[in-house]
């Protein structure tokens, strides 16, 4: 007589590959602060936008706040991303730079800060 097999652990959710350095490991926040610094460097608007539903077809996440346009520290737009992580813990977190030197304004950055759940 065999013993019977103990359930196996429930497999960790997919993870969600959007954007920039989705098949990366999680950015820390200096790593974070580096690619706002190249955003603001290039003269780019940087909106933090949040959602409980990360799959790859919604596409309309919710704004934290106005989109920063003029900015010249990152420092800024990380305390937001930061303000953000604190108010919507369970919640995915982008952040997305717009460039309008064209005369329209076009995403030109986009990566998630924060994975809801972890």
């Amino acid at each position: 007589m065999t013993s019977p097999t103990p359930p196996s652990p429930a497999a960790p959710p997919p993870r969600i590959t959007q954007g920039a350095f989705s098949y990366l490991p999680d950015l820390t926040d200096d790593e974070i602060t580096a690619q706002l610094a190249c955003a603001t460097d290039r003269g780019y608007a940087v909106a933090v936008e949040h959602t409980d539903d990360p799959r790859p077809r919604n596409t309309f996440w919710e704004m934290y706040g106005m989109p920063m346009f003029d900015l010249d520290d990152p420092a800024h737009a990380l305390r937001k991303v930061l303000a953000c992580r604190a108010d919507h813990p369970a919640d995915h977190i982008r952040v997305t730079a717009y460039d309008s030197r064209l005369g329209r304004q076009s995403t030109a950055l986009s990566f998630i800060v924060h994975r809801g759940g972890s």
